[in-house]
């Protein structure tokens, strides 16, 4: 009788894994600030910016899509404390747009990966972050407690409608 070999299905890779890791989004966020630096819409809402500024925002979005804690552990942060960075800056929807412009182009730029799940996941998630720093850049109180868990990001969806903070 032939024996029947079955191979177990590959585990499906975090947005992380499938990425490139911490060093193609600290490339990332390291070309894309650069360019915000040089741009005249944005450039004013990130004149103060400190000089790990990309670095800690790299390590937010991997801790996001899966990778290692980061953000929290290594730069000892956490999502309550990205949230009130955005309050009170007063964010206008073409300062969004032009943001996430400037992340597509450096995406781009540097290779990220372009194929239509990954970019479909990759702008889903951010869309939605760009649109909540635009609510939470209206806020003079972070809706966001330090209790509060860091967002996890994946391949699918976002899982409901948006609920504001009460």
């Amino acid at each position: 009788m032939e024996e029947l070999h079955t191979s177990s299905p590959r585990p499906i890779p975090t947005l992380y894994e499938w990425v490139g890791g911490t060093e193609a989004l600290e490339k990332l966020t390291g070309v894309f600030y650069d360019k915000v630096l040089a741009d005249k819409l944005l450039s004013p809402v990130f004149v103060h910016m400190s000089p790990a500024h990309a670095k800690h925002v790299a390590h937010f979005i991997a801790q996001v899509f899966g990778g290692p804690r980061l953000y929290t552990q290594t730069d000892q942060s956490s999502h309550a404390n990205m949230v009130a960075h955005h309050l009170g800056k007063q964010l206008s929807e073409t300062h969004r747009k032009r943001w996430l412009q400037l992340l597509l182009e450096s995406a781009d730029e540097i290779g990220l990966a372009s194929d239509p799940e990954f970019r479909s996941a990759f702008v889903g998630y951010l869309e939605w972050g760009s649109r909540l720093a635009v609510l939470n850049s209206k806020a003079a109180v972070n809706p966001i407690g330090q209790e509060e868990p860091m967002p996890r990001w994946g391949w699918g969806e976002t899982g409901g409608p948006y609920q504001p903070a009460s």
